[in-house]
């Protein structure tokens, strides 16, 4: 597989991560320097890590992943964009002071990631350099996420409090179509 499919594959596979790092950086208007790298780096982890899990775990997991993975996206995102809505509707009084924590990034960066799993046992099928092949897919993911954050948040301070259920919005519709 040539350098320039891989990239290929690296871009369509960080999509949903670029989705949801425009979501978050629109919704989480207080975000510190750490948090909107911290997007990108797990984003990027998890693109990179996924393939070379599905291409050493694919023939055990495969057919459960390829099955299942578009449900798991869907419940998880969706959950995450219904919450964001919800919250946006709330006084502003009632309103939390939303944070980006360890536990939603981590959970965000497996939803997104789910599909690179498949890509690794294609990948193991082929024959295809995983090591080289996972690292570009990361790099590629880190890249967009990052330039996604800060369209996020200038977006954000754009939208205002409209900001929250727009990126609800987001979530929910990567996460139906991850099922389809």
């Amino acid at each position: 597989m040539s350098f320039i499919e891989i990239v290929l594959i690296g871009i369509a596979l960080s999509m949903d991560a670029f989705a949801v790092s425009v979501a978050a950086s629109m919704s989480y208007n207080n975000l510190t320097e750490k948090q909107k790298l911290s997007m990108p780096v797990a984003f990027g982890l998890f693109q990179g890590i996924m393939p070379v899990l599905g291409y050493r775990l694919g023939s055990l997991f495969s057919s459960f992943i390829e099955q299942y993975a578009g449900v798991i996206s869907l419940v998880i995102l969706g959950v995450i964009g219904i919450n964001m809505i919800r919250e946006s509707f709330a006084p502003e009084a009632q309103r939390e002071k939303k944070t980006l924590t360890v536990k939603l990034l981590l959970i965000q960066a497996i939803a997104t990631s789910i599909d690179a799993f498949a890509v690794g046992v294609s990948f193991a099928a082929q024959g295809a350099r995983i090591l080289t092949s996972s690292l570009i897919i990361a790099v590629t993911t880190f890249l967009l996420s990052l330039a996604a954050v800060a369209i996020g948040e200038r977006a954000g301070k754009k939208l205002g409090s409209k900001a929250e259920i727009i990126g609800g919005i987001i979530l929910i519709i990567i996460g139906v179509k991850a099922l389809f």
